[in-house]
């Protein structure tokens, strides 16, 4: 998988446009309606440069004109998760944008935590891992978080946060 987010000097306006024409086609393939709500919601989470929270958003969806109630903002959210849109960071309470929905993937995050930037790796081998270790004790995993806490390259160089 391709990994941007501890990246410098990538085109971000790129990344969130290319995110929002991929969620366009995607629901509209599955038949599921990006209303303007949710896409107004997957573009603010592409925006923000590290993991966003539901009450965050809400500030900008009343400066759009939409209904900023929090189950707007989490209903929203669900329909995106459900679409593989975006990933809910557990350990923060956030949402980052999936860079690859039309893949089956199970995520591993890198979070920084000085400044909270957060990038997707595949955790491919480490979801193997733990599917036979869960298996030779006789536990069937139902949901797996796999986030991993450290530092950036640019806040271990100093650069950062």
């Amino acid at each position: 998988m391709e990994n941007l987010a501890f990246e410098s000097g990538h085109n971000h306006q790129h990344c969130i446009d290319q995110a929002l024409q991929l969620a366009r086609t995607l629901c509209r393939e599955r038949q599921q309606r990006l209303t303007p709500v949710r896409e107004l919601v997957l573009k603010l989470i592409w925006q923000s440069h590290q993991p966003i929270g539901a009450y965050e958003l809400l500030p900008a969806l009343a400066e759009a004109g939409f209904n900023s109630a929090p189950p707007t903002v989490y209903r929203a959210l669900e329909f995106l998760q459900e679409q593989g849109l975006v990933h809910r960071i557990a350990s923060l309470n956030a949402f980052v944008g999936c860079p690859h929905p039309t893949q089956a993937h199970q995520g591993c995050f890198l979070i920084c935590r000085q400044c909270h930037s957060t990038s997707e790796l595949d955790a491919g081998p480490v979801h193997a891992t733990l599917q036979l270790s869960a298996q030779a004790v006789g536990f069937s995993i139902e949901q797996e978080t796999v986030e991993v806490t450290g530092l950036c390259p640019n806040c271990r160089d100093g650069e950062g946060g």
